[in-house]
């Protein structure tokens, strides 16, 4: 009676280590699934507009340099105003390369919230979402004929943005690269 008693305690033992395990590589897989939806739905995609916006900025800046250095943008209206060529071209550039790529970021941002690191929606990309809004009502106007330049009132945060996304990329990375039982190295 003793040995079937220690038979049946270390079976339930043994079942219960295995279904413990199988629970635990279960919940792996879940998160290990999470984290890669993350990194290719939302912040790859996030990340990869941001670089090409941040590259295509600093190219308009370096075509049209001011004699302070700074980006003509990074004027007020009334201290350096744009040319008219750089009107047109800043028309141009917002048109074809900045607000489809903001476009996109906010219907990423829209569509994939879900997948955000955090429990609310932060501020940075709040910002985000108001600049590409702010470029479509200026995209409008232009298409009307009306080619003034009405800057956001804050400028774009390209820094912060690029430092969040980037942050919360390689922290998603690094733990993909653990749950996959890999060291990730930094570079």
């Amino acid at each position: 009676m003793g040995a079937a008693i220690i038979t049946v305690v270390l079976a339930f033992v043994g079942y219960l280590v295995t279904y413990l395990n199988g629970l635990r590589l279960t919940q792996r897989q879940e998160r290990l699934a999470r984290v890669n939806r993350q990194l290719s739905e939302l912040y790859g995609p996030l990340l990869a507009l941001i670089e090409i916006n941040s590259r295509m900025y600093t190219a308009f800046s370096e075509r049209y340099p001011r004699p302070d250095g700074r980006s003509p943008l990074q004027h007020a209206p009334d201290e350096m105003p744009l040319t008219e060529e750089e009107l047109v071209e800043w028309q141009l550039w917002v048109t074809t390369v900045f607000l489809p790529n903001l476009r996109f970021m906010r219907d990423v941002l829209v569509t994939k919230s879900d997948l955000l690191l955090e429990t609310r929606m932060p501020q940075i990309l709040v910002e985000v979402y108001a600049h590409a809004s702010w470029d479509e009502i200026s995209a409008a106007r232009w298409e009307r004929g009306d080619h003034t330049l009405e800057q956001f009132p804050q400028p774009f945060p390209m820094v912060e943005i690029r430092h969040y996304i980037r942050d919360s990329f390689d922290r998603l990375k690094q733990e993909q690269a653990a749950l996959l039982g890999r060291r990730r190295n930094h570079t």
